[in-house]
């Protein structure tokens, strides 16, 4: 009688990994503490650099309503976003074009588990997580102001907080996404570094709220980072269904929230295909 193969349990995988990786990071706890030192005065220099823009403008692009204290917000989710993928998948990404020119990736598609769960998760960066503290006061700071200012307060709904949550979650998936595809370039290029580079570009148009690029020469980004890679999406849907009052809500908006869900389906579909087609490709590196 043949016996059924063994299904692994990814869930205790995943701490498996993150255990491993938080005994590596408190190996040289010197160092350690110096990476969440340098992360959260990179932060205070960018609050800083802020606080500077909005002593000569009142918002961020002429009549957006993206004034300082619902920018900070925006900026606190990108941070929220960007800290979650640097810790959980940015070292992985970095160590798969290594996994195939060492022949690494070879023990990795001998393992009974989906290697490209393998892959993303076998690394964590505990460090890039301060960034997340520091969006968390960012964020705390830039709600309390909101409630408690005599023009216009906004205290956010329980339904808001909760689509926060779950549209920052589709953009780490849309980020995510989108680094597995230039890793999976790895197999057929060799090594990719320029292209990770194009990674940190692209992913700059995401820092600022996409009103900016709606005007003038901005047309073509605002379309390109919308519809074809929905770059914009990752953090303006999260932001401003926090940011701005759940109602009212033009029609609009509402069609970026069902395309931001449709980007985020897509986006993990497109990835797992390329990464499928990119191991079908992979030839041994003692062959």
């Amino acid at each position: 009688m043949n016996e059924l193969p063994v299904r692994p349990n990814y869930w205790k995988v995943f701490l498996t990994f993150a255990r491993n990786s938080l005994v590596r990071d408190m190996t040289f706890r010197t160092n350690f503490l110096l990476q969440c030192v340098s992360s959260v005065g990179w932060t205070a220099m960018n609050v800083g650099f802020y606080l500077i823009i909005f002593q000569h403008t009142a918002s961020i692009g002429e009549g957006t309503g993206w004034d300082r204290d619902r920018f900070f917000l925006f900026i606190a989710t990108t941070w929220f976003i960007n800290s979650l993928v640097q810790a959980f998948f940015m070292p992985n990404a970095q160590e798969f074009s290594e996994l195939i020119r060492t022949g690494g990736l070879d023990f990795a598609l001998l393992k009974p588990i989906d290697t490209q769960f393998l892959i993303s998760f076998r690394r964590i960066e505990w460090s890039a997580l301060s960034n997340f503290a520091s969006g968390l006061v960012i964020a705390g700071y830039a709600l309390w102001s909101l409630a408690t200012r005599d023009i216009d307060p906004m205290i956010p709904s329980w339904w808001s907080v909760l689509l926060y949550v779950v549209f920052i979650l589709c953009g780490v998936v849309m980020m995510y996404s989108l680094m597995i595809c230039l890793s999976a370039t790895s197999i057929w290029l060799g090594r990719n570094q320029s292209l990770y580079n194009f990674w940190f570009y692209i992913t700059n148009f995401s820092r600022y709220p996409m009103e900016i690029y709606d005007k003038g020469w901005g047309k073509p980004l605002y379309g390109f980072f919308t519809f074809v890679i929905p770059i914009l999406l990752v953090v303006n849907v999260p932001a401003r269904l926090l940011a701005k009052p759940i109602s009212p809500r033009t029609n609009w908006e509402w069609q970026m929230v069902g395309l931001a869900v449709i980007a985020t389906v897509l986006s993990v579909l497109i990835s797992r295909w390329v990464f499928r087609l990119a191991l079908g490709s992979y030839r041994s590196a003692s062959s």
